[in-house]
């Protein structure tokens, strides 16, 4: 965490947070939903493009934030399968942002050691956007620091279909489909995100009380902190009390709390959805 407070302002809020939290406990991996864009730029009556394009900032500032905290992973809802429904300027204008944040952005990444990995339907992508994305991939796959998963073309029920279809085509390929039993594992090493821990935090801008199809199987024990704050408006402090909030959660993943079912000492459970006003 020290390398956070280097770019910290002594005494300030972020300042205050960050001290508060208890470098033993930090979330592993964190996911978020970046929503609220549209409705960031009707409320200033601008067209949806410059929501999409405040929200860049933000992205800039999370990834170098969990980065100095020592987050080991980060996943981001880029873009979804449905996304594919809005009108092609708007989508046009995500995939320009897309290239321009990769191009101005990768010195950064090598320079936090931060490794960027692309989960989705990817080959759905526009050539020209799975090349520069793939270069991008390529040109931090040597990083071994922050992982940061940008989810893109991505829906949660295709990722399982995926797995699923590539647990069948190994069987198949074997001779082993009369007797393919499935497991829970099996499924897990097939998917988007094999070989990274499920999500400990997932925050969702924007207010709304929604999953939208993301990342349906790795969150099932994950921590729901949902806050009012639109994307383009979402700093560092935000970030920094979603994990201290999660600090203050008692995970139980299904079970009791330590000490027979009672709280710990000092701390106080916590519910597993926590909504928060601006």
């Amino acid at each position: 965490m020290e390398a956070l407070f280097e770019i910290l302002k002594p005494a300030s809020e972020d300042w205050v947070l960050a001290e508060s939290l208890d470098p033993e406990r930090l979330p592993a991996h964190v996911a978020i939903i970046m929503d609220g864009n549209g409705r960031w730029a009707r409320q200033r009556n601008l067209p949806r493009a410059a929501g999409h394009t405040a929200g860049v900032e933000p992205v800039r500032q999370t990834v170098e934030t969990c980065a100095r905290l020592g987050v080991k992973y980060l996943t981001l809802y880029a873009f979804s399968s449905e996304n594919w429904k809005r009108p092609r300027t708007e989508v046009d204008t995500l995939w320009r942002l897309l290239r321009l944040y990769l191009a101005k952005e990768l010195p950064l990444l090598q320079r936090n050691n931060i490794r960027l990995v692309a989960i989705g339907r990817l080959d759905g992508l526009p050539e020209h956007v799975q090349r520069e994305l793939g270069e991008s991939v390529e040109a931090t796959a040597a990083n071994d620091g922050l992982q940061v998963n940008l989810a893109i073309n991505y829906g949660g029920r295709a990722e399982v279909v995926d797995a699923v279809n590539a647990l069948l085509a190994e069987s198949r390929a074997r001779g082993t489909l009369g007797r393919l039993s499935v497991s829970e594992d099996d499924i897990a090493k097939r998917l988007y995100t094999a070989g990274v821990p499920d999500p400990d935090l997932l925050i969702r801008t924007s207010g709304e009380m929604r999953i939208s199809n993301f990342l349906l199987w790795q969150i099932a024990y994950a921590e729901l902190y949902i806050t009012e704050t639109l994307w383009p408006d979402f700093t560092r402090t935000e970030l920094l009390k979603a994990i201290l909030d999660y600090q203050r959660r008692d995970r139980r993943f299904g079970g009791l709390s330590p000490a027979g079912g009672k709280d710990n000492p000092g701390r106080h459970a916590q519910p597993a959805l926590r909504v928060v006003a601006r």
